[in-house]
């Protein structure tokens, strides 16, 4: 890398818009694509600077910074919402996909996937190829030790190493300099002169995603729930499976590896279900999500957010990260059953929850789940009295929000989350007493629970999405001390643009069928109306393309 004043990076920029991308800018994309011509940028970062992500959120914000080139070439980023990825890579690899035999299949898949990945930063494949290397090792020697009745301390030791080496590797790239640069604040704070550098560190991308993937593989097998494959091939197909990779769903092994070991076979119906996740993912993401990200975007830009001004971007922004994380999740589950793979739920009418707890069960069901098992039932769950139980529940929330970002208002988001957990479980008896008192209106107790536990998510999302904590504490004076009225039009462009998503969940809801276009009383007729209206939504009315939010976790 260059040491000289600036550092030098290239990135995909074009000249229209920040990427080439499908769906809210098709037709825009579609008549310019004979004169369009994409761009390279050189990003000027200075030593000082912390991190540099190379996705499209980095780049929008460091857009003072860019320097247009014109002589350099394109690199070719693929993305789900990219016209490279609908028009090209997918196609291409469905096509080749389906004509191969089963051991081809998944020799391809790796090829594929590392394309995937590669087109990001090749560099990128080679921490994610020393974890699965290491781990794939680790996880065969623990075995032949068990079939050999070694002790199991012996054994732990390796799963010690595996686990210590993947948090390491997480530690470095995605905290070091966060941990450097608060510790030296701290410092400064005391009276102290300390003076630390910071490293300029390129974060590969999904690294927390997949370290928490192979990580479970590892203890999976040393608790003996899981035989290590043989195949190295096989596990890294498992862990490196493009639909997953960037955002998730968190596969584990036990669940995923299996359906790489074994022949696949494509049912109609589940190419059916497959194609109707797709479009609903693109929907969510396009039409609402990239819809509400510029309202999203002004609140939490203002240097002096007033009362309105806060609730609106809140507002959007629970709407906003759900239909962008829920959509990419549909997106990614949609692809793997068209190619016979079947990925865990992730996402389950969440803003329909009743208490903290649900919450959980139902938003980002394979963090939380991975938490609960590896995290929060290791350290005693809620075995050892209600005060270890509130202790349990805090370090397990704590580490959760950290996982999603090396900035202190993830830590404030976990530590919230962790809070009001605990304080549900100590008020569920005094709460259980008084829906005894609506007995006779069951229906208005639940109505009552569901909006109280949406405005406690509501508030949650306000420290998810600060961009400080100075502006977490103005954001929460201008709610606690309202003064002015709501801003009237902003509501109802927002209620506008989540009224279909609104609308659907409250049939998913109804008739606990997340596969809404299956309902009974839904003709076959009316179901292609509504297909042809998302479409409609999703390419004429999307919101200017926006890189998925997740993506830089």
């Amino acid at each position: 890398m260059p040491t000289n004043k600036g550092q030098e990076i290239k990135v995909l920029y074009l000249t229209a818009q920040r990427q080439v991308w499908i769906m809210g800018a098709l037709p825009q994309a579609l008549y310019r694509s004979e004169n369009k011509r994409a761009h390279c940028c050189r990003m000027q970062v200075t030593r000082r600077s912390k991190m540099l992500m190379p996705t499209s959120e980095k780049i929008s914000s460091l857009s003072a910074d860019i320097q247009f080139n014109p002589s350099l070439s394109k690199v070719l980023v693929v993305l789900f919402n990219s016209a490279e990825f609908l028009f090209l890579f997918l196609p291409l690899v469905l096509l080749i996909y389906y004509a191969l035999p089963h051991r081809q299949q998944n020799a391809f898949l790796v090829v594929a996937s590392c394309i995937f990945y590669a087109s990001w930063d090749w560099r990128f494949l080679l921490p994610l190829l020393c974890t699965a290397s290491l781990d794939y090792w680790i996880s065969r020697r623990m075995e032949c030790l068990a079939d050999h009745g070694v002790a199991r301390v012996i054994r732990k030791r390796y799963l010690v190493l595996s686990v210590t080496a993947n948090l390491l590797l997480l530690g470095f790239f995605k905290y070091f300099n966060f941990f450097t640069a608060s510790a030296t604040s701290l410092a400064h704070r005391l009276g102290w002169e300390v003076s630390v550098g910071t490293l300029e560190i390129i974060l590969p991308v999904a690294i927390s995603f997949y370290t928490f993937q192979a990580m479970s593989y590892t203890i999976d097998v040393y608790r003996g729930k899981l035989h290590s494959t043989r195949s190295f091939w096989d596990f890294f197909l498992a862990v490196l499976y493009f639909p997953h990779l960037v955002a998730g769903p968190i596969q584990r092994a036990s669940s995923l590896l299996p359906q790489v070991t074994q022949p696949r076979t494509i049912r109609a119906d589940q190419v059916w279900e497959g194609l109707h996740l797709i479009a609903w993912g693109y929907f969510k993401k396009v039409f609402i999500a990239d819809n509400l990200s510029p309202i999203v975007n002004a609140a939490f830009a203002s240097p002096e957010p007033s009362t309105a001004m806060t609730v609106l971007g809140v507002y959007a922004f629970t709407f906003q990260i759900y239909g962008d994380f829920s959509g990419y999740t549909d997106i990614a589950r949609g692809i793997a059953k068209i190619m016979g793979f079947e990925f865990v739920l992730n996402f389950n009418l969440p803003y329909f929850a009743t208490h903290p707890s649900d919450f959980w069960r139902r938003w980002h069901i394979s963090l939380s789940s991975w938490l609960r098992d590896y995290l929060y039932k290791p350290l005693g769950g809620s075995r050892g009295g209600a005060w270890l139980t509130y202790r349990n529940l805090m370090i397990t929330m704590l580490l959760g929000g950290l996982w999603h970002g090396a900035a202190w208002n993830f830590v404030l988001w976990g530590f919230y989350h962790g809070a009001i957990q605990a304080l549900h479980r100590m008020l569920e008896p005094g709460l259980r007493r008084l829906g005894l008192g609506f007995a006779a209106l069951p229906s208005l107790w639940l109505g009552l629970r569901i909006g109280a536990m949406f405005l406690l998510t509501c508030y949650g999302w306000l420290l998810f999405r600060a961009t400080s904590l100075d502006q977490i504490g103005q954001m929460t004076l201008t709610l606690l001390h309202p003064s002015g009225g709501l801003d009237g039009a902003g509501m109802a462009k927002v209620s506008w643009i989540i009224a279909p998503l609104v609308l659907v969940q409250l049939v998913q809801w109804r008739s606990g069928d997340l596969f809404f276009m299956r309902q009974a009383w839904l003709p076959k007729p009316l179901r292609v109306v509504v297909y042809a209206l998302m479409l409609y939504l999703t390419v004429f009315l999307g919101g200017q393309p926006q890189s998925f939010v997740y993506f830089q976790f």
